[in-house]
Parts: C-alpha cells; structure tokens; sequence
C-alpha cells in the first residue's frame, strides 16, 4: 500500500517554479562564468603576456618575425624565438590601444619583411559573439531548469539533500498489534510508548520522562519492521519511516543534511514517531582500525546531536532496528539516547502457534489441520518463515485443486522449505539407492534406539533439490531451551549413524555424510569451546559468538596451542560418537537390514512405522533370553 507522502493533494502545482527557474538561472550564469573563465586561461597560457612598448622595442630592433593582429591583441614571434625548435617556440601577446591604426601597422610591418596575418573582422563580430553567449546561455538554462524540477527544487543542491522519510498513517499501513504475534514481550515495551503518546500527563503528573529512543534487535524475519507499523496503526500519529541506507550518500554532508531535514519534519508534527530501519548503516562504530567514512561520521554525529536536541515531551520518539547491535556506536546507545533495547526474538512453541493463526486468517483451511504441530515442528523458524510456509501450503493446494489447505499441505511445505521440492527426474543407481536407504535409516535407527533423542517422524529416500538425497526427520514432542550434555553425546551419534551404516554394512565410505560430519563438528566443537563440557578445558570459554542474531558463528580466542588442543579434543569426541554408533548399529545388524529393505520398496516410512520393528524386535529380546538361559534342576 503506497504511504502517505504527505498534503501533496493540496500543494498548488505551480508553487514551487519561481524557485525552479531562479536557481536554474543562478547555476546557468555561473556555469557560463566559469567556462569563459577556464576558457582564456587555457588560451592565454599558450603565449607569454607582454606590454605594448616591449611590441614597438621589438619591431624598431627588426627582431619581429611573425605577427598576428586580432580585434583585442597582437600576437607575435621574435626571430630568437623562431629560431628555435618548434615544440620549444613560444610567442607573445599584448592588448590593442585605443584609437590606433591597425591596417596602417600591417603594411609597415609587410614592408620590413614580417610575416603578418590578419583576420577578415567583420562589423557584426561582436553581434555574432554576443549571439553565441545568448544561445549558449539559453541552452543550459534549459537543461538546468529541467533538472531542478525533477530534483524538486528543494533543499541542497535541488533536492539532494533534502529527507527521503516517508510518513505512514494509520489508515495506511493496515497493520496493529492483532496482526503480530509471538512478540508480546517486545509489544508490551512499544505499548507504553503509545499509551505516553496517547497521554503523556498521566506520567508527566509524577515526573516521568519517556525513553527519546528504542532499539529493537532481533534476526532477520522476526518481525521488526512489522512491529514499528503497528506502532503507526496503534499511536494514530504521524510515522516517518527511513532506511539507514537512505542517510548515506557519495557527497560529504548530504546524509547530515537529510537528518537536519528529517527532524525538522517530525517537529512540525509532532508527537509523532521516527522509525530508523538497518540503522547499522550509519550508527556504525567510529573507530579507524579499518579506515574512516568522513560521510558516515558527519551523519552519525549530526543523528546524535539532533536526538540530543529535541524535547520529548513534545512527543517525538525516535525507534530503530538493527540485528548487528554489537557494531553500534557507544554514543549512540548512551543514556538518553537509544537507551532502551527491545529484542524481537524467534518465538517461541506459543508464539509460532499465534502467529500461524495470524498467517492462516485469510486462508481456507480443512478440518484435519493441526497447527500445533506445525508449530512443534517448527522450532527456531521466525515470522517470515512461517509466512512462507503457509503461502506454499496454498499455493499446493491450488496445485492439487483443492479449495482449502489440509495437514499434508503445511508438512509438505515444511519439507519443502527445508529440503526443496522432490527431484521427480533423478535415477539413482541400485547401489546407490541402497546406500542411500541404510545411511537414512543409520541416523533413524541410532535415535530410535537412544534414551535422549527426539522422535523420528518420517524417513525419505527421495532426491530433493537442496542436494539431499534422503533424509531422515526429527519432530521434538515438546520445545526445550537447554540441552545436557547426554543430549548432546546423543545427538552426536546420532548425526554419524549414517556414515556408520555405510561402513557397518558395505565396509566404504561415501560424500553422502558430508552435511552431519559438518553439523556433528561444529556441535562437538561447541561443546568444547563455549558450553564448558571439555575434558580437557573445563569451564574455560575459548571461542567467542560474533553477529548474534546473523549467523551466531563463533571466532577462537585463545593461543594457537590451545586451538590445537580444541581440536584435537573434538576429534576425539567425535571419534567417540562414531565408534558407539558402529557398536549399536553392529548389535541391531538384523533390524538394520529389515528396516532398510522396507524403505528400499516404500522409499518413504514414517515414524511410527519405524518404531513398530523396533517394538517388535524388544519383545522378541526377553523371549530368545529365555530360551538361551540355563536350565534349572527341574528342567534337568
């Protein structure tokens, strides 16, 4: 929906010319004045200037050898002068007086044997040159008046340096509070910001200020953005919203410029808002281990000089949103400042389940949806993620030709946004179909068989287009926010079951297990260096987490020896993990191959399936103990 650009409709369409056209012609004259200007400093440094007797000392001495007459100088060579190599010449000019013969000078100096050139000098010359000046003049007025209308007109430079802040009303954003989910938290925090925009004597009456600003820090997708909207929608007061990106710009001073302008806005209005998206751009650290950006500083101290300047309780609330807040600049999160942090986090089991509610209002769905267990399966996704899950969801049923969205849809979508769509086209060989199969079933039948593991809930062996020629899925029964280190172990061997199979059953090893040894090291590596459950380190924290709320990875921060310990002990965890993999695996041979062979025909099981020959085979363990146990005396 396009945001209010402010009173556009009652601004008269002719308001802003006389602007226009007196800048245009302001710029057009001094472009002219400074073309003439380099124009004969260019000519005039071609010749050395002189005075007019040193021209007559030269013509009586007959040390003239070429001389050329214009309608404002002479230009003449000395025969020294000529004498010399032509890349080394160098003639001279002086200016005409007044009142003198020029003609006549011409034939004297014919006559003493001077090489004179004298231009045809027409009586309209000067008019033609007047002309010229006039067309040239009138041209570049043109271009100018047309550039600063299509700038604007406004501010530095016809409009460059004027704000890019577009103002959202309540009647066009379309977006409150009802329409975010999983972020009551973060909804509490703003709600106090509107309620003291609504009524700022309620806390005024005793003496309390509001916070000038609020930063909210979360990952990409979690709703952010969403949330200064609805802030728009629920505060009912002017919203001006901006990318920190739009304060950047190749000249000096224009992004300090467009924070000028942007407040000087919101004053006019206020109480209003000022939301600042990705103000990393320019919030950034001014720091000069990596250079400086003289722009990005400007506009950095001219945004913290501004929060500083305005009164709130006037109602002018500034509100920003970054997920790098570690590369903020100190000044600009000081007391007084953007001094209040609202982290917009992943939601949780509860919140996934509002927010697919949220998501679903406008969608037809059947009776056999659950969206709790899609909420259960979706632990660690954001907003965005959940938007996207759902619209492929309606986007197959459509495929289907169905009229509303069932269960299969969602869990498939799901699926599909962690796997890709199915690889319909891909023949795999017979050895490679069951390599594939008893790799998948490794991971399956290790958790299966594990007191700390998540249940399994489907095993494929259908290519997918992310790369994935099967894999095996993991449903948690209930959403944890710690693991044990048992977990962890289990989880471990859970990820190397697959490269386990391949060497329990065919002795080889294939690339198939590249992504679990990738997630199963950084797991172990994890354990080792940030979760304090080394052998070898204890406590001791080596590494350090960079960009939390993008990608999370850790950076060592310890001595080269100690980095070669931390490897060496995650090796040998994951060692560890691989050799109690392969003993399970080798213990449970029969059932490996059972299960496996049923996926081979079925290419794709479920959970339950896959615990059904797991039951199966615990109820026949206590039965052949007892027949391979001793025999009593009576049995004797």
């Amino acid at each position: 929906m396009e945001p209010n650009r402010g009173n556009d409709q009652n601004k008269k369409p002719d308001g802003n010319r006389p602007k226009n056209i007196g800048t245009a012609l302001l710029i057009t004259v001094a472009l002219v004045l400074l073309f003439s200007w380099i124009f004969n400093a260019v000519k005039n440094s071609q010749y050395t200037q002189t005075k007019w007797d040193d021209f007559l000392e030269a013509k009586s001495a007959n040390q003239l050898a070429e001389v050329e007459i214009q309608y404002d100088r002479v230009i003449y060579m000395t025969k020294e002068e000529a004498a010399k190599e032509p890349a080394q010449q160098k003639a001279c000019f002086t200016g005409l007086p007044r009142g003198g013969d020029m003609m006549a000078e011409a034939e004297e100096l014919h006559k003493m044997g001077v090489k004179v050139n004298v231009p045809i000098v027409e009586d309209n010359s000067m008019i033609t040159m007047i002309l010229s000046y006039v067309v040239m003049i009138g041209g570049l007025f043109l271009i100018m008046n047309m550039l600063t209308k299509r700038m604007g007109g406004d501010g530095m430079m016809g409009g460059f340096g004027k704000s890019k802040a577009k103002v959202y009303m309540e009647k066009q954003t379309g977006v409150t509070f009802r329409d975010v989910a999983g972020q009551d938290e973060a909804k509490e925090s703003l709600q106090e910001i509107i309620d003291f925009l609504h009524n700022p004597q309620k806390y005024t009456a005793i003496g309390a200020k509001l916070p000038k600003g609020a930063l909210l820090v979360g990952s990409p997708g979690t709703g952010k953005t969403l949330l200064a909207k609805a802030v728009a929608g629920e505060a009912d007061v002017p919203f001006f919203y901006i990318s920190g990106s739009d304060f950047v710009e190749m000249f000096v001073g224009m992004g300090a410029s467009r924070v000028r302008d942007l407040f000087q806005q919101a004053a006019k209005v206020a109480p209003c808002i000022i939301f600042i998206d990705e103000i990393d751009a320019v919030g950034r650290s001014r720091d000069n281990r990596y250079g400086s950006n003289s722009e990005q500083e400007q506009t950095l101290n001219q945004l913290l000089s501004e929060i500083d300047g305005f009164d709130s309780s006037k109602g002018i609330v500034c509100l920003a949103a970054t997920n790098r807040p570690e590369i903020l600049d100190k000044a600009l999160l000081r007391p007084g400042r953007f001094d209040r942090r609202i982290i917009v986090d992943r939601p949780n089991l509860q919140g996934r389940l509002d927010t697919l509610k949220v998501h679903t209002r406008k969608i037809k769905l059947s009776e056999d949806v659950d969206l709790r267990k899609i909420a259960q399966a979706t632990a660690g996704a954001v907003g965005a993620d959940l938007a996207n899950l759902v619209n492929e969801a309606a986007l197959r049923a459509v495929r289907h030709g169905r009229q509303a969205v069932n269960q299969e849809d969602l869990l498939v979508s799901f699926e599909t946004v962690i796997a890709g769509t199915e690889k319909k086209n891909t023949v795999l060989t017979d050895m490679e179909k069951r390599l594939v199969a008893y790799h998948e079933v490794g991971h399956a039948l290790v958790a299966a068989l594990e007191k700390h593991s998540q249940p399994v809930s489907k095993i494929t062996i259908v290519p997918h287009t992310s790369g994935a020629l099967g894999y095996t899925m993991q449903m948690p029964e209930e959403e944890k926010f710690l693991s044990t280190a048992d977990e962890l172990r289990t989880e471990l061997r859970t990820l190397v079951g697959g490269r386990a199979a391949e060497q329990v059953v065919f002795g080889i090893q294939t690339t198939g297990a590249a992504n679990d040894i990738q997630r199963a090291t950084a797991l172990a590596r994890n354990m080792v260096t940030q979760y304090g459950m080394s052998e070898k380190f204890g406590l001791m924290t080596t590494a350090s987490v960079q960009n939390q709320y993008l990608d999370g990875q850790a950076y060592m921060d310890c001595s080269q020896e100690t980095a070669a310990g931390v490897d060496q002990e995650v090796k040998e965890i994951l060692d560890k993990a691989y050799a109690e993999s392969k003993q399970i695996l080798t213990e449970h041979r029969a059932l490996l191959d059972e299960i496996s062979e049923f996926l081979l025909v079925k290419e794709t099981i479920t959970g339950d399936e896959l615990m059904a020959y797991v039951n199966a085979e615990n109820k026949q363990l206590p039965a052949a103990e007892e027949a391979t146990a001793e025999p009593t005396e009576a049995q004797e």
